[in-house]
């Protein structure tokens, strides 16, 4: 099959064809009838399908012009990356069409966001905390949706967003269409689906967890976060490492690999996760995405966000303790058809996480022999200090005495009371005896 088999309108065949794209995706071949049907659609597919694509296209073929400045197709992302990225890709789709594209997301004043609604829009992409600000504030109207897409529904309910999610949902008109595309379906995703979404369509390009075929994984096991380093050097030394995307779990771990590795590969690495400048995030991934840097570390939140290609391979630092993290870390590289491969350092304490990895997939992943000249570090982390249990002696406290008067006497003026002295008493003590008016006549003089 072919787009053109695909009964696009003239303006996105075109597009597409500027694209230089010829032949859908699995996912896209199956999602555009089911969307086109009207039916409320589940989407259920690796990353680097071309997921975007698959709702993006069938959405805009049915989009209709109208003078209404409130958007009829609604696009929630989790994160600010995947924003800008999907509002990419809607204009890369509409250079043929007068459709008019915005994406909102927290982290920025709101005022611009609030300049951009106002100036009218037909497709909002936004992230779910400030999506939900600008409708509380009475900025947008949510009336005129008539398709509402969630991707990555998964992630958003990991970031804490539910409730908000919850609440646009309710705020949305009743009459309109679901559609949710995600790698992953978990408890949570299948409830939101069963109390918002209407006899949904369930599409899958892959069953989930099943190991993506265009991708070459493979993992070592290692004793420590320095030897790790010393593999890693080695590894990244090589010319087939082209570039490389570094996963690590944490914000600390991310910086921690980047100190590492800076003056080894000077001007050829970066380090991108949430508490980066987002301006530095945006700056550091294009970098990455123009081939000015070849090695990029990142943690788990920000990589959903990236659509990046000639990814030639993903190094996972450390073993994802969410077997679904290490599907959608691995996804990006092997894209489009093209061969990648992954690459998992594993401790101890780990094997248990790569066990429940490869359950997921039902694939077990090959592990390499260390390499003979890689220089093996005794040295450990604070983290990884052994814990040396302590016995917890209770000691006997003296039992407590009575309490007695302070350690010095109080000055005379300090013993002073506050009683009120009658005015004869003053007197009395005063002149030492009654002070007396004299008395007074009880009646008239005769």
């Amino acid at each position: 099959m072919t787009f053109s088999d695909l009964n696009l309108n003239t303006p996105l065949r075109n597009a597409i064809e500027d694209l230089g794209f010829t032949t859908p995706t699995t996912i896209q071949e199956k999602a555009y009838p089911a969307v086109m049907s009207g039916r409320d659609v589940i989407g259920i597919a690796q990353t680097g399908t071309g997921k975007t694509f698959a709702y993006l296209l069938p959405c805009l073929k049915q989009w209709k012009f109208t003078k209404e400045l409130h958007p009829q197709i609604l696009i929630i992302v989790p994160t600010r990356e995947l924003v800008v990225q999907v509002e990419e890709e809607v204009k890369k789709l509409t250079t043929y069409m007068n459709v008019v594209v915005g994406g909102v997301y927290g982290g920025v004043n709101m005022r611009n966001h609030v300049e951009l609604v106002n100036g009218g829009l037909d497709v909002l992409v936004a992230t779910p905390g400030r999506l939900l600000d600008l409708v509380l504030n009475g900025v947008l109207k949510l009336k005129n949706i008539k398709r509402l897409v969630i991707d990555e529904v998964d992630e958003m309910l990991n970031l804490g967003f539910r409730p908000q999610l919850i609440r646009v949902l309710d705020l949305l008109p009743s009459k309109r269409q679901n559609l949710m595309f995600s790698a992953t379906l978990t408890e949570d995703v299948e409830e939101i689906i069963h109390d918002f979404f209407n006899s949904p369509m369930y599409i899958e390009a892959a069953p989930m967890g099943t190991p993506l075929e265009n991708i070459d994984q493979v993992c070592y096991h290692l004793p420590n976060f320095y030897t790790k380093i010393n593999l890693l050097e080695m590894l990244l030394s090589g010319e087939e490492f082209t570039k490389v995307l570094v996963f690590a779990g944490t914000k600390k771990l991310a910086d921690q690999i980047y100190d590492e590795l800076d003056a080894q590969f000077p001007d050829e690495i970066g380090v991108v996760h949430s508490n980066k400048a987002q301006n530095n995030r945006f700056n550091t991934v294009n970098a990455f995405h123009d081939g000015q840097i070849r090695i990029l570390i990142a943690t788990d939140l920000v990589a959903r966000g990236m659509d990046i290609s000639e990814v030639s391979h993903v190094i996972n630092f450390d073993t994802p303790e969410v077997p679904e993290n290490y599907i959608h870390r691995i996804g990006r590289t092997g894209r489009a058809d093209k061969k990648g491969k992954s690459i998992t350092f594993v401790v101890k304490a780990e094997k248990d996480y790569k066990l429940a990895i490869q359950e997921l997939m039902n694939y077990k992943i090959p592990r390499l022999p260390l390499p003979e000249d890689l220089e093996i570090s005794t040295e450990l982390t604070a983290d990884e200090m052994p814990v040396v249990p302590m016995k917890n002696i209770l000691v006997k406290l003296p039992k407590k005495e009575e309490a007695g008067p302070a350690f010095h006497e109080k000055k005379e003026k300090n013993k002073k009371v506050n009683n009120k002295i009658r005015r004869c008493e003053q007197m009395k003590m005063k002149y030492g005896k009654p002070k007396t008016r004299g008395q007074k006549p009880r009646g008239k003089k005769k």
